[in-house]
């Protein structure tokens, strides 16, 4: 049973030793604890649930200054960056507590027996409930919006489903600390034993995925772990739905008015965009469409300066560095690639990158241009004219994003290349940038594969509904009936004989 180590990013030096990695015995204990937690959690209904939610925020609030310290000597983001997240993670934590108050995410539905052109019709009766246990995988870049506390947790416990969280090797410390909070504040708001499990190591989250008590995974990660993890659910008896975010280019188009009317700004803005935490968000802009001409010059002229001052970030671990290393050179040497600018280069102190602007036509794009790499790079690819343009966006492979820049008041060129990419992007962003996601109840984060394998989404509101199940009830009797479908609940949404009625 090997150690689970703690490395500081900016020495490349373990830290402590957090835990030994779990065992098979072990993992199939967490598992039978979740089943048997499930029935306790979702009878405490949506207001106990609610109050879970809320609990559960406050709880890492108090814990604010610890969390933050050790996330930063485990992540190197610094403490702004992680003080802004520890805010996101409780508010989506609050917020789903909202969803559960509001309750239109029951979908409830009921339509009386009576006649139809059809005939007769029962009465029937129908509402989402818990799918059962969650297992859900940490991601790096985000130890906690994305990790143990994260999204995928809180609108699993908002369904009504226990958690096992496969912690990720990058922040094992951070990943301990803040199950350990919300544990404890999870039994204090009345949830059952075994709410909430945690498991180390790679062989067991193998082994979580392939247990028979989970019901579900959600995943933040490579397209390679996503498949890794998709073979053995494949291979269960009776496989379960996997909700992967896994690959992402996010193409970004500046049109020519747009370069014309503030190609400087453009330029730097970009830039800021593409390092913001090392390069290592997943709707980094990899790829920028920017017109040929003096105009685009300007673009790509302040793209240039603003790289070339940048520092050489600390990634996250010693893998991603690697693999950074090797995608970047490797689209450095790219057939018609050039290498525009570079950063600052490492010390050969911990896992440091050296940030890299390439640039190349869009009229020949190379296909290694089209993947995504994780990290402080991206490709500029200059376009002349609309052909070439567009005969470069059908290329694309699909994103959680894609972004268009435009000048004052256009529409013709910005509306044409949405229509192009909308088939490819989960979010179609204008005159912004990629790499901040709102936590709202209008917001998308997902898109076609490789950005993700499913139709829903991993960041707002409606991120819940990944974790629950439509059932309907078909002649019940009133006291056979949750509570939400029987004829005198007035306190959520419903649609009632296809009438949508309002709570009173």
């Amino acid at each position: 049973m090997a150690a689970v180590l703690s490395i500081d990013p900016r020495t490349g030096e373990a830290v402590e030793e957090v835990a030994q990695e779990t065992t098979t015995t072990e993992v199939d204990r967490l598992c039978a604890a979740a089943l048997a937690a499930a029935p306790g959690l979702e009878a405490l209904g949506r207001g106990g649930r609610a109050a879970l939610l809320r609990a559960l925020a406050d709880a890492l609030e108090a814990r604010r200054e610890d969390v933050v310290a050790v996330a930063d000597r485990e992540t190197a983001l610094g403490p702004t960056r992680l003080n802004g997240e520890l805010t996101r993670t409780c508010y989506q934590l609050r917020l789903f507590a909202e969803v559960l108050d509001e309750g239109s995410y029951l979908e409830a539905t009921i339509d009386h027996a009576g006649d139809t052109p059809m005939g007769p019709r029962p009465d029937l009766r129908r509402m989402l409930v818990p799918i059962g246990p969650v297992a859900v995988f940490g991601a790096s870049n985000f130890p906690l919006a994305f990790s143990v506390p994260g999204g995928d947790t809180a609108s699993a416990l908002a369904a009504g489903c226990p958690v096992v969280v496969k912690a990720h090797g990058s922040h094992p410390a951070t990943s301990q600390l803040v199950f350990d909070v919300l544990e404890a504040a999870a039994r204090k708001a009345g949830a059952p034993d075994g709410t909430l499990g945690l498991v180390h190591g790679v062989p067991a989250g193998a082994d979580l995925v392939a247990h028979p008590a989970i019901r579900a995974v959600g995943f933040t990660g490579s397209v390679s772990g996503g498949r890794a993890l998709l073979e053995i659910i494949e291979q269960r008896p009776d496989p379960v739905p996997f909700f992967g975010e896994l690959s992402s280019l996010n193409p970004v188009v500046v049109t020519p008015q747009a370069a014309a009317e503030r190609g400087t700004t453009i330029g730097t803005e970009l830039v800021g965009s593409f390092t913001l935490g090392g390069g290592q968000f997943c709707t980094k802009p990899g790829l920028v469409f920017v017109p040929a001409g003096p105009d685009g010059d300007s673009v790509v002229d302040a793209m240039a300066g603003a790289v070339g001052s940048t520092a050489a970030p600390v990634l996250l671990n010693e893998g991603i560095a690697t693999a950074y290393g090797r995608i970047a050179g490797g689209l450095a040497d790219a057939p018609g690639v050039e290498v525009l600018a570079r950063g600052a280069e490492p010390d050969g102190t911990g896992f440091q990158a050296a940030p890299l602007l390439l640039v190349t036509s869009a009229r020949e794009l190379p296909e290694q241009v089209t993947e995504e790499c994780f990290g402080p790079v991206s490709v500029v690819a200059r376009y002349d004219g609309p052909v070439e343009l567009f005969g470069a966006l059908a290329a694309m492979p699909s994103s959680l994003t894609a972004t268009v820049l435009r000048g004052q008041g256009e529409t013709e060129l910005p509306l044409a290349v949405s229509e192009a990419l909308r088939p490819r992007a989960g979010r179609l962003i204008y005159d912004a940038y990629p790499t901040g996601v709102a936590v709202s109840w209008a917001q998308h984060h997902g898109g076609p594969w490789p950005s993700t394998n499913s139709q829903h989404t991993s960041v707002g509101t409606t991120a819940i509904r990944r974790f629950l199940r439509p059932v309907t009830w078909q002649g019940a009797p009133a006291d056979l009936l949750p509570p939400e479908l029987t004829d005198d609940y007035r306190d959520i949404p419903r649609r009632i004989d296809g009438v949508l009625e309002l709570p009173r």
